[in-house]
């Protein structure tokens, strides 16, 4: 499929697929929307019922780094942590914005911006022609100014899928990506482009299933040739036929097959196995740490834990087998209602 100006069709449905290039426009207001009996819903339903959210990774051997922003319209949320694996060390905050006040996330996935403000607090991504650039200020003190290449090579996965009876998720993922700028976190300066720092980026939107879940596995990480190297694996939200399984090697972006989760959730320090069906992976994740929250609503539910830590294992590929050692990475696993 080529490219797509906007998401939803003129009469009111969504392209579904895997396509070549992101889509412009998620243009959600034009959706025709409607319950499990097939009547209209209105206007209010259109707007609370519509989530969004950014999460952005930067990662190198001296500082992993997640951000994002979510807005559930009800409800709107921020986090950022902060890990350095040589020391130890872990900072990580949350903030809410009660009706997504001073919350934000524009409907084109690279031509726009996405903030949070709360107090003295703000997170903002600008996406924009070959670039999306993170800023983020706390009144704790720390500081991001990083940018992404998005313009040499620049392949992510785009992908349409259903959810539920009547509704349907669009993500946009990339890993791997060149990122310069810098970060001030407990009184020390950070060089992202000096370590050779790779960031990862999730774009995501919809009118989703009403309760779900999903596991998660990310990786931006160079291999011992110096070649970059990155997974962005799932399984659970948009399994219908399509996956959000995906390799890049460089700029090269290789789909893969449903791919296995094998862990204990009562366990957060036992590794995890992550194999594809098509063959091409089997790996292990090593946990280092965690950034967990529970929250009970009522209304709106989650329970979420985000793992960091090391990569081992096998990728087979065409004429080349290629072996993670260690390399930083994420997984999730997370349930959620709204």
């Amino acid at each position: 499929m080529g490219d797509l100006a906007a998401l939803i069709k003129a009469n009111g449905q969504p392209h579904f697929g895997v396509f070549e290039r992101p889509v412009g426009d998620i243009n959600y207001r034009d959706y025709d929307l409607r319950n499990a009996m097939d009547k209209p819903r209105g206007k209010l339903a259109r707007h609370f019922a519509f989530n969004q959210f950014q999460f952005l990774s930067l990662c190198c051997d001296e500082l992993i780094i997640g951000v994002a922003i979510v807005d559930l319209k009800w409800v709107s949320n921020a986090f950022v942590y902060c890990y350095a694996p040589d020391s130890g060390e872990y900072d990580e905050f949350s903030f809410v914005q009660p009706l997504g006040l001073k919350t934000a996330i524009h409907t084109q996935p690279n031509n726009g911006e996405a903030y949070f403000c709360s107090g003295k607090n703000s997170v903002k991504i600008v996406a924009g022609p070959g670039q999306r650039h993170l800023t983020v200020s706390l009144a704790s003190g720390l500081q991001v100014d990083a940018i992404i290449d998005e313009e040499q090579g620049y392949q992510p996965l785009s992908i349409c899928t259903r959810a539920g009876y009547a509704g349907w998720v669009y993500t946009q993922k990339t890993t791997a990506r060149p990122v310069s700028g810098s970060v001030r976190w407990q009184g020390r300066d950070y060089d992202l482009a000096a370590m050779s720092a790779l960031a990862g980026v999730d774009w995501s939107a919809g009118y989703m299933r009403r309760e779900t879940f999903w596991n998660w596995g990310s990786l931006s990480a160079h291999l011992s040739d110096g070649r970059r190297i990155g997974l962005n694996l799932v399984a659970g939200v948009n399994d219908t036929g399509y996956t959000e399984n995906a390799l890049w090697l460089d700029d090269q972006m290789v789909k893969l097959s449903t791919v296995v989760f094998d862990f204990d959730r009562q366990d957060g320090e036992a590794p995890w196995g992550m194999r594809s069906q098509d063959g091409i992976l089997d790996l292990r994740f090593e946990p280092a740490g965690q950034r967990s929250e529970k929250r009970n609503a009522v209304v709106i539910a989650s329970n979420f834990t985000q793992f960091f830590g090391r990569y081992y294992g096998r990728i087979s590929l065409p004429g080349e087998e290629l072996e993670l050692s260690g390399q930083w990475g994420f997984a999730e696993d997370h349930f959620a209602r709204w």
